[in-house]
């Protein structure tokens, strides 16, 4: 079984390794009970939304992580997986702006992911 801090970055990297943007980890075990980490990761589209999450599920899958839910939301402009002490969550970028999770998480600490992703985040 990984660390809640290894399956954010192999879900973080999973999300990199299909062009996810601007992706953000909080860790927010200190500020809330839903979980130790939130994702936050925006696709360019619905289509790519459902790939970034379906590519992030399959991934911590097949590291031994059981999912405990999967929500989507109006289409595909919001997917939630739900992996108990870390919560993915996916937007597109219109979506991604209108609930803005990083204002609402803004007590959460952000996690440097330099080493762990590709593109830099924004």
């Amino acid at each position: 079984m990984l660390t809640p801090k290894e399956i954010a970055y192999e879900a973080t990297k999973a999300l990199d390794s299909k062009k996810g943007l601007d992706i953000q980890v909080l860790r927010v075990d200190r500020v809330t009970s839903l979980a130790d980490y939130f994702i936050i990761c925006t696709g360019t589209s619905n289509t790519h939304v459902k790939t970034l999450c379906d590519c992030a599920e399959y991934t911590l899958e097949q590291l031994g992580e059981t999912m405990l839910g999967r929500e989507g939301h109006r289409g595909n402009s919001w997917e939630l997986l739900d992996f108990g002490a870390v919560v993915i969550h996916v937007f597109t970028p219109e979506a991604r702006e209108f609930y803005s999770l990083e204002r609402l998480w803004a007590d959460g600490e952000k996690i440097e992911l330099k080493d762990i992703v590709t593109e830099p985040t924004v």
